[in-house]
């Protein structure tokens, strides 16, 4: 019985804000985004992705481990994607995002927040830093079909992940105006991004169900079946591995609509926000179960 209250204290938090995030953009349409988008994007993720990596017991060990799982599972989920786009006769490039880059920052960081606490912050941060380089990266070059330093450049959370590192690197300690800093900015974020991702899943609308159901089922039950077998075949133990689980089953990620946007045709776009829709849909089945096991065997 007690695991399944800890259930609840991890997923109905998180669901219930992206819920009242839904409400609200339902009830208004016009709601403006903007505020929480350029804070987010400009000052909140890049405190959480320092305050996270740098005060919850994180070493610059374990950061660069779990930033290689998390590549290695990118790659499985890639090698997936593509036959599953190709087999429905999709644009294999442009479509292939949603696929390999998971909602980890305004999913999956909170969730292994209450699930590990801030030990499993550190570890979910470091995992989500390698999908925010991703999206600025890949992630545009698949959506624009060809590489933009500049946009790399302009990206602010990837300054966060270089100074993160540089203190983890030397062992320096944060002064404490710093951390008690980009503590209230970690959580404000939180709530901020977990909310906007509500509003987001209100506006997109779904083309194709057919298509789009298949794309989303690959990304929610393919994902933790890939991190698993890593999981298995590294012999990785403890609240770190389940982390790691965690992540890899998180729904498509938001960000990958807001490139393609940018970048990519209409029809493009559309197909893209359908699979964040289906598998945000799916990941309300999937992931209470990814958790559960997640609480049971990796503690």
């Amino acid at each position: 019985m007690e695991i399944y209250l800890k259930l609840l204290d991890v997923l109905f938090p998180v669901f219930f804000i992206i819920g009242v995030g839904y409400y609200l953009g339902l009830k208004d349409p016009k709601f403006d985004t903007r505020f929480i988008t350029n804070f987010a994007g400009n000052i909140g993720t890049p405190a959480m992705i320092f305050y996270t990596i740098t005060t919850t017991g994180v070493t610059l060990t374990v950061f660069i481990e779990y930033f290689i799982y998390a590549l290695i599972i990118i790659g499985g989920f890639s090698i997936v994607g593509l036959a599953f786009l190709f087999f429905l006769k999709k644009d294999v490039i442009s479509e292939l995002p949603p696929l390999i880059l998971p909602n980890t920052g305004n999913m999956g960081v909170p969730i292994c927040l209450f699930a590990y606490g801030t030990a499993g912050l550190g570890v979910a941060s470091a995992i989500a830093s390698v999908i925010i380089l991703l999206h600025f990266t890949v992630g545009v070059l698949l959506a624009k079909k060809s590489f933009s330093l500049q946009i790399l450049i302009k990206n602010v959370p990837i300054y966060g992940i270089i100074i993160a590192v540089i203190f983890l690197y030397f062992e320096w300690e944060v002064p404490g105006f710093i951390e008690n800093t980009t503590f209230l900015l970690t959580y404000t974020t939180i709530f901020l991004v977990l909310m906007s991702l509500g509003i987001a899943l209100s506006r997109f609308k779904v083309v194709s169900w057919t298509h789009a159901s298949i794309l989303g089922g690959v990304r929610v039950i393919i994902g933790p079946i890939i991190g698993f077998s890593l999981i298995k075949y590294l012999n990785l133990e403890g609240f770190p591995a389940g982390v790691l689980l965690i992540q890899s089953s998180m729904p498509s990620a938001v960000l990958t609509y807001l490139v393609g946007s940018m970048y990519s045709r209409k029809r493009v776009v559309d197909s893209v926000a359908s699979v964040i829709v289906t598998s945000t849909l799916m990941s309300l089945i999937t992931i209470p179960i990814v958790v559960f096991y997640s609480l049971k065997f990796f503690q």
